[in-house]
């Protein structure tokens, strides 16, 4: 009897044992699960990232900005992708700008010469051959394509329109904002345009095209910061002067009058 009860008790406790450790390993899991859930709530330190300042307010690369996934060419001639082309896209405007500015080479004048040079040099040579028994030289046959002149048409037409949109807007006196910036613009360019003829003015962007996005995509870390402050201290000065004489200027419709 007495070995009959001491393995009666030994079982209850076994049980006993069996149940605490069953509760404890659940408690367990239903805390690690429940601080795993806490832990998959909590946003990643790696997914939240500081909104850093881009200099007028863009989120792609400056390659994307100069139409890197469609106008590539555009792209990598501006950003110096490929040297070659960049340095010789740069060196024939140079070479356009030396002759019709500092020269004072007139187009027509220009295109006549080279016109006559090279028909000059094909005839001599085409008859020398019968003379020196060699085989006359191949003129390949030039032909303008159809497609990427329908292409440049028609984003000419569309950079044309959205620009007759843009200023028909301003016209309408909806944006102040826009509308002051861009008069700064005109008066600026007019300033400009009137210390230099049009083809320096287009040989100067030309080159600033070819010199500060570059130079900017390398050294952009440190531009923006202090893009930031001026573009603060810009904003500050326009609401001081948007307090001072704007707002005291009535812009827009005119509300109409209630009938009583």
């Amino acid at each position: 009897m007495a070995e009959h009860e001491e393995k009666h008790e030994e079982s209850l406790m076994e049980k006993l044992a069996e149940k605490i450790h069953g509760h404890g390993s659940s408690s367990s899991s239903s805390s690690s699960s429940s601080s795993s859930d806490s832990d998959d709530d909590k946003p990643s330190e790696s997914s939240i990232k500081t909104k850093v300042f881009r200099l007028f307010g863009r989120e792609r690369p400056v390659h994307h900005v100069f139409g890197g996934g469609k106008r590539v060419i555009a792209a990598d001639i501006f950003l110096w992708r490929n040297k070659k082309i960049s340095a010789g896209a740069l060196g024939v405007a140079t070479v356009i700008w030396v002759l019709f500015d500092l020269l004072e080479y007139h187009l027509l004048t220009l295109v006549c010469h080279l016109l006559i040079l090279a028909l000059a040099i094909l005839f001599l040579w085409s008859n020398a051959t019968t003379f020196i028994n060699k085989s006359p030289p191949r003129i390949p046959e030039v032909q303008i394509p159809k497609d990427p002149v329908i292409e440049f048409a028609q984003a000419l037409r569309f950079e044309i329109n959205r620009t007759f949109a843009v200023l028909r807007d301003i016209a309408s006196g909806r944006d102040l904002k826009k509308f002051i910036s861009v008069i700064a613009g005109l008066w600026i360019l007019s300033i400009v345009g009137s210390w230099c003829n049009f083809l320096t003015l287009f040989y100067i962007v030309f080159v600033l095209l070819h010199t500060v996005p570059v130079l900017y995509e390398k050294y952009e870390d440190k531009v923006d910061p202090f893009a930031e402050k001026a573009m603060h201290e810009i904003k500050k000065q326009y609401v001081v002067f948007d307090a001072k004489v704007l707002s005291k200027i009535p812009w827009g419709p005119l509300k109409e009058k209630k009938v009583v």
